[in-house]
């Protein structure tokens, strides 16, 4: 089983000077004046700018489904596999290269998991495979835009549509991508974003699920907050009873404030992002023994979280990196390589298998510039 870390110091390297770090949280202009206006007001939980910001996120990224504002991804993820009606016996397909955010909620309901393989040029799920898995056992299939650039949806949807299956989207990492000409978030019957510290939108730690299904959003909201019809209660009407089971799943008034502030600099934030996404691509188009994964698509728009480049020699590229004050890593390893998914193991991924220790994750975040990337290809184009 190969190892999971290089064997080489390859702690976090500290913020400043020469060093070039993998992630930097991007906290917008005029988040702090939105902070303290939240803070003078009777609502530092769940309040009225929660309603708010799920209002602006939506009408921001032009969807059309219902938001539900929650304390994490995580949270949104599992509401969906809730509200997929998820259990014992289940088989949801997932794919086996993601955050385990993805899976893990699968598990609080005894789904056997199904890992799906990859495709080796955008590392998404590969629908071929997907198509493979498929039975009568399958209740869910779980897609993930890896690094913002957006699957085969079309070709998932059909699949999905042939056995009756929802398709549930874990777009953790593609807030503003699109898809043939729709945004990520109007899609499917349900899409999953994060808003963790380090994603383009932050709210410290904070999720929204997208719902096609209008009328599943009564239940979602009192799923959100223990099972308690949280409206009715306010308004004085609640019969003090809970009739399902609910979680503390509900995101904060400070969190909101914080996403509302952001959303205002969406576009310079994605701009940007883009902007370095494509210089990487272009730097490194004709430089051996590298490739940058997910470019060439003129059908789908990349969110550019992140830029991954699958390397010959990966550990020596990782180190020479580092000594150049350059941080790198893998930041996501396959799921079936962990414990917790040990039943769960497949033989059948071989493009799972062939870029296991090849891919390597580039700094891509608002605080680098042009320049940046510009020394980060000059390093790996003088050879490692």
């Amino acid at each position: 089983m190969p190892h999971f870390l290089n064997t080489r110091d390859q702690s976090i390297l500290p913020s400043g000077g020469e060093n070039i770090v993998l992630f930097h949280p991007h906290v917008a202009k005029g988040t702090l004046e939105e902070i303290a206006d939240t803070l003078q007001t009777r609502w530092i939980g769940q309040g009225p700018k929660v309603e708010k910001f799920e209002t602006n996120f939506s009408a921001k990224l032009k969807l059309d489904h219902t938001p539900i504002a929650v304390g994490s991804c995580t949270d949104a993820l599992h509401l969906a596999y809730v509200l997929s009606d998820l259990g014992p016996g289940d088989e949801v397909i997932v794919p086996v290269f993601t955050c385990t955010a993805t899976s893990i909620p699968l598990l609080y309901h005894g789904v056997k998991l199904r890992f799906a393989d990859l495709q080796a040029d955008t590392m998404n799920i590969d629908p071929n495979h997907v198509a493979r898995l498929v039975n009568e056992r399958t209740k869910a299939i779980v897609a993930v835009h890896y690094g913002g650039l957006p699957c085969d949806m079309d070709e998932l949807q059909e699949i999905a549509d042939q056995v009756g299956v929802p398709v549930i989207e874990d777009a953790a990492q593609a807030v503003g991508a699109t898809y043939r000409g729709k945004p990520i978030g109007a899609i499917s019957d349900f899409t999953t974003f994060s808003f963790q510290a380090i994603k383009h939108i932050t709210t410290g730690d904070g999720g929204m699920l997208m719902i096609k299904d209008v009328g599943l959003k009564s239940k979602a909201k009192r799923i959100r907050w223990f099972g308690i019809d949280r409206e009715a209660k306010q308004g004085g009407t609640w019969a003090n009873d809970i009739s399902e089971v609910g979680y503390k799943y509900q995101m904060s008034d400070i969190g909101a404030a914080m996403g509302l502030a952001a959303l205002k600099t969406l576009d310079q934030t994605l701009s940007l992002r883009r902007e370095l996404f494509a210089r990487y691509t272009e730097q490194l188009e004709a430089v051996a023994g590298v490739q940058v994964v997910g470019t060439g698509f003129t059908d789908r728009e990349h969110a550019a979280w992140l830029c991954t480049v699958l390397a010959e020699r990966r550990a020596d590229l990782e180190n020479k990196l580092r000594e150049h004050q350059i941080e790198s890593g893998q930041v996501h390893f396959r799921n079936d390589r962990y414990s917790i998914f040990a039943n769960f193991r497949s033989n059948d991924l071989p493009n799972m298998d062939a870029v296991e220790e090849t891919y390597l994750v580039l700094p891509l975040h608002t605080y680098m510039t042009l320049a940046d990337v510009d020394r980060v290809c000059d390093t790996i184009r003088s050879g490692w």
